[in-house]
């Protein structure tokens, strides 16, 4: 082989060394059959879990990785997220009523329309999230371009 022949070779073999140390961050499916089937998973991974209308009422998902998890229009009414991390989560139109989420890193959250009645956010980082349209803990709603913060 000469050594043009060899470039792509070796550039090859480099990419896939370099792809295979990346750790895919993902949901580990047995947190999520727990969640499913006890409804609690303290601790746990479900980093881009698809809970898309998850009925998670009082769940116990305390200290939780939800990070970039889909849980558009999921029923959390009452369930305990302290610390648990929803950094860029979808949770579009999702029920947050009287939940606690203390402590939650909710940073570039989509929170679009949820509903955060009576929901504890004591220490929660919601730093970029989306709250255009949600119900505030005061049963207020938000504003549009509500950034990080509620606007009324």
């Amino acid at each position: 082989m000469t050594g043009k022949k060899r470039w792509p070779l070796v550039l090859t073999v480099i990419g896939l060394s370099v792809l295979g140390a990346i750790k895919v961050n993902a949901f580990d499916a047995d947190a999520l059959a727990q969640l499913t089937a006890q409804g609690s998973c303290r601790k746990c991974n479900l980093s881009k879990a698809p809970l898309t209308n998850a009925k998670l009422s009082r769940a116990n998902l305390a200290g939780a990785n939800l990070t970039g998890a889909n849980l558009t229009g999921a029923n959390l009414a009452g369930a305990n997220l302290t610390s648990a991390t929803l950094a860029s989560a979808i949770m579009r139109r999702a029920n947050l009523r009287d939940a606690t989420l203390a402590g939650a890193d909710a940073s570039g959250a989509n929170l679009g329309g949820a509903d955060l009645t009576g929901a504890d956010l004591t220490g929660a980082d919601l730093t970029g999230a989306n709250l255009t349209g949600a119900t505030w803990i005061d049963g207020s709603t938000c504003a549009n371009a509500s950034l990080g913060a509620c606007g009324k």
